[in-house]
């Protein structure tokens, strides 16, 4: 695909896909409804095969190879969601995966790796590292790159996400996603004003990693250096393929504190019974935080991940437990 995907390039990889991904459920809380004063609905990606919607954007990718080009398998660079993902849609074709993870990398993500079947190289926590061993491997094994989010048959995947929503829910007003290197932003923007011209896409970004909201008012991408932030999904710099599409079809870019994204979370554990990471919080955040408002607007989240590392959850609530 050398252009950017269209919605009927969505609808194919949604063809492509759906016998093997879930169709994520569409979740509402009244509670939380009253908290923000608009109406919410929930895509479920945390219920997603791998734990995120990673998976999409992985199986259209591994499923859209020629037999010679997935001959020697598929590499990948990623701090956790893509690197399972990948080594899952992999499985299901057959062919090896080689996942290159930085050494932060969270142990749920690297278990989960592991537990696919892929075969995981460490690294510097840094994206030079990455990349570069990313292409030595590329090099002595002759695997074919998968990008994580800079890719189009990954932004055509993750469009699907948006795609099933909007077709379950009509006329919504907003639809707000997460955004670290813009993979399932890209593809969310492109299914959303596709289906509904008059719908606004919201981006939203950790505060400690708002390299997104900068570029897009620099007209440039703003490299996102190092960011220290809970949501370690978010993290990544955008991409010369999703910049472009964020660019011309995101409405605005919202940020969220790292309090704001702490208490998203445990609003989400409380009021509707459901696990999602860090980074699936951050567009709830937005809107409890009053960083975005849309009263009495219909308004569809994308909870993007699951992937919890609960031994360093309990190990922190644990060294915050005192017995009186």
């Amino acid at each position: 695909m050398r252009k950017p995907p269209d919605i009927e390039e969505i609808r194919a990889a949604h063809r492509r896909i759906r016998s093997v991904v879930h169709k994520t459920p569409v979740a509402t809380s009244r509670s939380i409804n009253a908290m923000v004063g608009a109406e919410l609905f929930f895509k479920c990606e945390h219920l997603q095969k791998a734990g995120a919607f990673k998976f999409r954007g992985a199986c259209n990718a591994v499923f859209s190879l020629s037999k010679k080009e997935a001959s020697c398998g598929v590499v990948t660079h990623s701090s956790g969601n893509h690197a399972g993902a990948l080594a899952l849609a992999a499985s299901y074709r057959g062919i090896p995966a080689y996942i290159v993870m930085p050494s932060t990398a969270p142990a749920v993500k690297v278990a989960a790796v592991k537990g696919y079947g892929g075969m995981i190289t460490f690294c510097e926590p840094t994206l030079a590292a990455r990349e570069s061993t990313a292409a030595k491997v590329i090099q002595n094994i002759g695997a074919l790159l998968i990008h994580p989010y800079n890719d189009y048959r990954i932004i055509a995947g993750q469009g699907t996400a948006a795609l099933e929503l909007m077709e379950e829910v009509r006329d919504l007003d907003f639809i707000l996603a997460p955004v670290g290197g813009g993979g399932l932003l890209s593809g969310t923007a492109i299914s959303a004003k596709a289906l509904n011209p008059k719908i606004k896409v919201i981006g939203c970004e950790p505060q400690n990693a708002d390299d997104a909201y900068r570029s897009k008012k620099a007209g440039t991408i703003i490299p996102a250096g190092n960011p220290q932030t809970i949501a370690d999904g978010l993290r990544t710099s955008l991409g010369d393929k999703t910049f472009p599409i964020i660019r011309d079809f995101v409405d605005d870019i919202v940020l969220a504190t790292e309090e704001e994204i702490i208490s998203a979370m445990r609003i989400v554990f409380e009021r509707m019974k459901m696990v999602v990471e860090p980074s699936s919080a951050v567009p709830l955040a937005a809107l409890l935080s009053g960083s975005f408002t849309a009263p009495g607007r219909r308004i569809g989240i994308l909870l993007s991940g699951g992937n919890v590392d609960f031994s360093a959850f309990f190990k922190s609530m644990m060294n915050g437990f005192h017995v009186q």
